[in-house]
């Protein structure tokens, strides 16, 4: 008993429970010492890691905007990378452990999915029909050219990456090495590119609804590109069939159906002048079986959420679920996403000249291969010169939708970890560059015309 106990012993017992918080309290394992995680460990874990990843996060997107010209988002994708082993678990690899502790990865994964799933639905509901219907052949152009110069350059590239050991799994084909390596140039980081578009004061513009509908677009194609891969290296054709005929029937389902069925909710809110609670469970309820749907086909879950946003009625119901819904889903739920991605991250496996001089290649090949192939069709297509530019600045950012690709390339043995840390050091610079490069040949002098507004303060 508690009161048996000296002052002293009762002192030791607490500072031992204190110093032990972080570890297991679940049954002792077979060998009679390691012991499993207890549910209640699962929460203690949780709540902290959230509060450490806000803290990073925000800190880290201060400082990329305050002395870089960065947008938060950008910070966060960072934030992420140095909450994993790169940085933080290199230098205090004990205590990123205990925080991080690899048995907790999947509850992580899970609220990464719900935030980046939501914010893409919140995304959706800024999508304006009237600049696709206007720029729409813009955007397939701009979008054909952003995935087939990546393979074109996929195809000369990969026969000499894969003279390279270590980079490619032994067992794989050049064809399906060729797919894999175009479905990492020539994806666009949809959930980055739109953040990005938002915080640039771009959602309501024609260049912004281009970019963002082109980029959907190659980030879908890059998905079911990889979803072949894995078809045709063991995975099943079934995969694929699922993946690209659920896909295209979702969005037709919600395209003409979801709309008419989602069409009452937006009058009912226009009828009371608020969003009842009633309304509110009945749009989240949408929101994770579309989610659910695309998941389940094998896409993703942010596809599900950015489709239903488009259908969702314009007017006072968007405006009550971007009051309610929006801040919570970028301040708390998002960053769990680029930090599970970021625990994932090696960035010491590129450690000799003719691993920096293959990473060097790939980068510059991807940089042309994205904004050049992106300007040019949007010049052929009709926009200026500036604008176009634009365009290209944006399509080329790739961001942590890349480091999901190469993750399940890593993990179904597609890839090895050098090129996987190649791959990860070409997202975040192709990230990084995106908004200075379009602020100088777009947003300074558009800002100063008048075109667009002063960027929001997105920090505060």
């Amino acid at each position: 008993m508690i009161l048996d106990l000296a002052p002293a012993d009762l002192l030791q017992s607490a500072v031992h429970e204190i110093t032990n918080i972080l570890s297991p309290h679940g049954a002792i394992g077979a060998d009679g010492v390691t012991r499993a995680y207890a549910p209640g460990d699962f929460s203690t874990h949780f709540f902290l890691q959230l509060a450490v990843i806000i803290v990073t996060c925000r800190v880290v997107g201060w400082l990329g905007q305050k002395f870089l010209g960065q947008p938060q988002v950008v910070g966060e994708m960072i934030a992420g990378v140095i909450l994993g082993p790169s940085l933080f678990g290199l230098f205090l690899p004990e205590i990123q452990g205990a925080i991080f502790p690899k048995e907790m990865k999947n509850v992580l994964y899970t609220g990464a999915q719900f935030g980046v799933g939501l914010y893409m639905f919140m995304v959706g509901t800024t999508f304006r029909a009237d600049h696709f219907a206007q720029k729409g052949k813009s955007a397939m152009f701009v979008s054909l050219a952003g995935i087939t110069a990546p393979f074109l350059l996929a195809i000369l590239m990969t026969p000499w990456l894969m003279t390279v050991p270590g980079l490619f799994a032994e067992s794989i084909s050049r064809f399906n090495a060729t797919l894999f390596m175009g479905a990492c140039i020539a994806l666009t980081a949809f959930p980055m590119l739109a953040r990005i578009i938002n915080e640039r004061g771009l959602a309501n513009s024609s260049l912004g609804t281009l970019s963002l509908t082109a980029g959907a677009f190659d980030d879908a194609v890059s998905w079911c590109i990889l979803a072949i891969v894995l078809a045709t290296f063991g995975a099943g054709p079934g995969v694929a069939v699922v993946a690209i005929v659920g896909g295209i029937g979702f969005a037709l389902f919600v395209v003409f159906v979801g709309r008419k069925l989602l069409a009452p909710l937006g009058r009912m809110v226009e009828k009371q002048g608020e969003m009842s609670h009633s309304v509110l469970a009945i749009v989240m309820i949408c929101f994770f079986l579309a989610a659910f749907v695309m998941d389940a086909v094998g896409i993703h879950a942010i596809f599900g959420g950015f489709i239903l946003g488009t259908a969702i009625p314009r007017g006072k119901l968007c405006e009550e679920l971007k009051k309610k819904v929006e801040p919570f889903a970028v301040i708390v739920l998002l960053p769990m996403f680029f930090t599970y991605s970021g625990l994932n991250t090696r960035m010491d496996m590129v450690n000799s000249v003719p691993m920096l001089l293959v990473a060097g290649a790939i980068l510059i090949a991807s940089v042309l291969a994205k904004f050049a192939a992106c300007w040019g069709a949007a010049r052929l297509s009709g926009e200026d010169n500036r604008t176009a530019l634009g365009i290209g600045a944006l399509m080329n950012s790739r961001g942590l939708m890349e480091l999901i690709i190469i993750n399940i390339g890593l993990q179904k043995g597609i890839i090895g970890l050098p090129l996987f840390a190649m791959l990860v050091m070409m997202a975040i610079v192709t990230t990084v560059m995106a908004s200075p490069v379009f602020e100088w040949v777009y947003g300074r002098k558009a800002r100063e015309s008048g075109e667009l507004g002063a960027v929001p303060d997105t920090a505060s």
